[in-house]
């Protein structure tokens, strides 16, 4: 399908792929200000398409991805996380060639943030019962050697007067 006639089919498919796809799309122009938004751009970012469309990219993103990359004309790879929506992304920025706007891919990565948060979260909670344990050891160990040194210290004194009572009858 690369033959020019194809153009209107390539079209359908792209316009189907975009309302499809689960990345979020969208579309600035060099003010930032958005022209085409998708539904899981949508659905991602909690908003209705009439909120966004002529809007400024970063009242939406809460970031200046796009003003980077247009800055930058060219390519960016950007990862972002927004309390207030619960979300982690990571996006790519790009220009489209021959029009005057830049796009925007953007990947939910909430999920797996969400359980890195959680494995740095066990980690350090491992890390902090390790130190209780550690703690309570040399405890346990010190209490130990004081009753072993108390212990020790009274049968040395014992076995003394042992040695001098046999000492005393073997000079008798």
């Amino acid at each position: 399908m690369t033959k020019a006639s194809d153009g209107n089919i390539a079209g359908k498919h792209t316009s189907a792929i975009l309302e499809h796809t689960p990345n979020g799309v969208l579309l600035v122009d060099r003010d930032t200000r958005i022209r085409y938004v998708n539904p899981a751009f949508l659905t991602m970012f909690d908003c209705r398409e009439e909120d966004l469309l002529d809007n400024k990219a970063a009242d939406f993103v809460h970031c200046d991805c796009f003003e980077r990359a247009i800055a930058g004309d060219g390519n960016l790879m950007v990862k972002e996380t927004i309390e207030e929506h619960d979300l982690s992304f990571r996006v790519g920025l790009f220009p489209i060639e021959g029009e005057n706007l830049f796009c925007g891919i953007f990947i939910d990565i909430s999920e797996e943030e969400k359980a890195r948060k959680h494995l740095r979260d066990l980690r350090a909670e491992t890390l902090e019962r390790a130190q209780e344990v550690i703690s309570r050891q040399m405890k346990t160990a010190q209490e130990i050697a004081a009753l072993l040194g108390e212990t020790t210290a009274e049968t040395k004194v014992l076995l003394v007067k042992v040695m001098s009572l046999f000492q005393e009858e073997g000079t008798e």
